[in-house]
């Protein structure tokens, strides 16, 4: 299971780990190891690893532990994930600071905020907080107007935008920066306008009542649009822009590649995920030395019980690799097949209903498995690379009886929201009675829930001049 789970970059680091562990296992295909696995087809036994009775040539008061092998632990997970190169976001940030007129005090300071800030780069936490921390864990009484010096230095590092503490502080010193040094007099004057709203009319401008900010500041509409134009321009999330200053970096490598051929499916196992594996011949020749003498001394004994023990871990572990890749074929050749329309057109709306349970059933798996392999595997496409999952849908019905797949109708909503009126875009009662006059059968408090599924905000915030 924990096999199946990983990634394919992944999948590659454990192999390797496996391969330095065990000198048995090797890479290369097994010369009686002819059949396609990617066929779906259970490989033959190899004829040199026959069982044989070890209790034979071993006493029997040797114990279990010399005869057995583990090497995890059974919540043991391996951790090997390849780390993306380049500075972070906080180290260029650190590296910054070294740059400002700070003393040592004021560095450290700099340095412990840096490492409050959170991913999109903002200071989520209160400064009060902060002083007692440093109080508490490092014994360091800091007065909270040394921080928010500190902080202040932060805040005019790059990019514009780190340091803040709230979305209208981060637009705020955005705009305010970009604002020095615009000789431009029309767009410094749009820019003077949209510091004026973020600072004194922000709860107005996120609800988008824009008839009201035009009233209280006694403007025109179209310069009204401009201040909002280079508001637009701004950056919500600065710290993104720095790369993620923790987590390791994951590329996506597909498990999978579907291609067209003869307008036929054809899909096809990643060969980074079907590594050639086998059991070392040396090892092998071991196993007939030891299995046709006899045993007498405690050195024979030992070497007998490494040999077994390595030679089972071999065995264990190619036979994992051979079930995952067999799992795999199995899941996506169902999927394909289930959705075979939709992989001929590339037509989002050709996606069938489909389920967990319905895959679950049709290759004789559990649905636990299924959904493994759903939520981690990919598959690369001529239409793009996408999470399996993404293929599974809830059913709805249309006036023609006919059961249709949620992410249809997700599809004609999108477009419904993409051609509206931006100055009167549709409410969600509206966008159902679409969707009721197309003959899907749809409530709107299902319609919102699609909206927000397809990260699209309510209809005032979609207002634009």
């Amino acid at each position: 299971m924990k096999l199946l789970q990983v990634p394919t970059v992944e999948l590659e680091a454990r192999i390797k780990q496996e391969l330095e562990a065990n000198p048995a296992l090797e890479e290369g295909v097994e010369r009686e190891e002819q059949d396609d696995l990617l066929d779906g087809q259970e490989d033959e036994r190899d004829d040199a690893l026959e069982e044989f009775d070890f209790d034979e040539y071993l006493d029997d008061d040797t114990p279990d532990y010399k005869t057995s092998i583990r090497n995890h632990g059974a919540d043991v997970e391996d951790k090997d994930i390849p780390l993306g190169a380049g500075s972070t976001f906080r180290e260029q940030m650190i590296s910054q600071l070294g740059l400002q007129h700070l003393d040592d005090h004021e560095r450290m300071l700099g340095e412990h905020l840096i490492g409050q800030l959170d991913e999109a780069g903002y200071l989520r936490r209160d400064l009060e907080s902060i002083v007692n921390d440093l109080a508490f864990t490092q014994n360091m009484i800091v007065e909270r107007v040394d921080l928010e010096r500190v902080l202040r230095v932060i805040q005019t590092l790059d990019p514009a935008g780190v340091g803040a503490t709230s979305l209208q502080e981060c637009l705020l010193i955005q705009i305010n920066r970009k604002r020095d040094g615009i000789e431009d007099r029309v767009r410094a004057a749009s820019m003077v306008l949209a510091s004026d709203i973020l600072e004194n009319h922000y709860d107005a401008f996120t609800k988008k009542h824009y008839s009201q900010i035009i009233s209280k500041l006694e403007i025109e509409e179209e310069v009204l649009k401009y201040a909002l134009d280079e508001i637009t321009k701004l950056n919500p999330k600065p710290g993104n822009s720095g790369g993620d200053s923790s987590r390791p970096v994951q590329h996506v490598v597909p498990d999978f590649i579907l291609r067209i051929r003869d307008e036929e499916v054809v899909v096809t196992l990643n060969q980074r995920n079907a590594p050639e594996l086998r059991i070392s011949p040396q090892y092998k020749e071991m196993m007939d030395t030891y299995s046709s003498g006899a045993k007498t001394s405690k050195e024979q004994k030992e070497a007998l019980t490494f040999v077994k023990q390595k030679v089972d871990a071999a065995k264990w572990f190619v036979d994992a690799i051979r079930q995952r890749q067999l799992t795999l074929m199995k899941t996506i050749n169902a999927i394909v097949k289930h959705q075979e329309a939709y992989f001929t057109s590339g037509d989002e709306t050709d996606i069938k209903p489909m389920i967990l349970k319905d895959i679950a059933e049709k290759i004789e798996m559990d649905i636990s498995t299924i959904s493994r392999v759903a939520n981690s595997k990919y598959v690369q496409t001529p239409y793009g690379t996408f999470l399996l999952k993404t293929f599974f849908s809830e059913s709805l019905s249309t006036d023609s009886g006919e059961d249709v797949s949620s992410r249809e109708v997700k599809r004609i909503l999108q477009d419904a929201i993409n051609e509206e009126d931006k100055k009167k875009p549709l409410t969600d009662e509206k966008l159902g009675k679409i969707l009721n006059e197309k003959g899907y059968h749809i409530a709107r408090r299902t319609v919102a829930k699609y909206r927000e599924q397809l990260g699209i905000p309510v209809a005032r915030l979609r207002k634009e001049l």
